[in-house]
């Protein structure tokens, strides 16, 4: 077997499981070439709040991010919403090195998200044309669905009329 330095590979999952009757687990890994990461929050329902979170972070090239947990406890107490992201910036600070472990506590936060928007779309329409439609109108609807999951990705045709309705281009 070579040494082939342009080999690389990617794994990033996200999970969400209940807990109990009042609180929900989500879970981010990502695992690639050079970097072992997990970022994990408990949310409690219904009001969304984060209440517990813990988080790795190991990058071949980049340093150890100093006070890792410190920052990470200082989401503990905000609300899984709209504007997450900035939120979620404004309190762990914006380092070079912060960049994959902040989308992985906002990819937690989308995935309660998504989570919730389950019993939504067992509502759809049995037939193909209802289903898309359904499909389309929650994600106009529910802005924060958008590029969340491969059905409502940039690009693809449940978003593309919100996509021309936005000017081809969404925040």
């Amino acid at each position: 077997m070579s040494n082939n330095i342009l080999k690389f590979s990617m794994n990033r999952s996200t999970s969400v499981e209940k807990i109990n009757a009042t609180c929900l687990r989500s879970v981010c890994r990502l695992q690639d070439s050079f970097t072992d990461a997990e970022v994990a929050i408990e949310v409690k329902m219904p009001d969304l709040e984060i209440v517990a979170i813990s988080g790795h972070l190991q990058h071949v090239y980049n340093d150890e991010v100093k006070n890792l947990d410190e920052r990470l406890q200082k989401v503990i107490g905000i609300r899984v919403g709209s504007g997450m992201l900035k939120i979620i910036k404004g309190l762990m600070g914006e380092d070079k090195n912060l960049e994959q472990l902040v989308y992985m506590v906002e990819e937690c936060c989308h995935g309660v998200i998504l989570t919730l928007t389950k019993k939504v779309l067992l509502k759809a329409p049995d037939d193909e044309a209802g289903k898309f439609a359904f499909y389309s109108k929650m994600v106009k609807k529910n802005i924060r669905l958008y590029d969340r999951c491969a059905g409502f990705a940039k690009g693809t045709p449940l978003v593309a009329e919100l996509e021309a309705e936005e000017g081809g281009e969404k925040a």
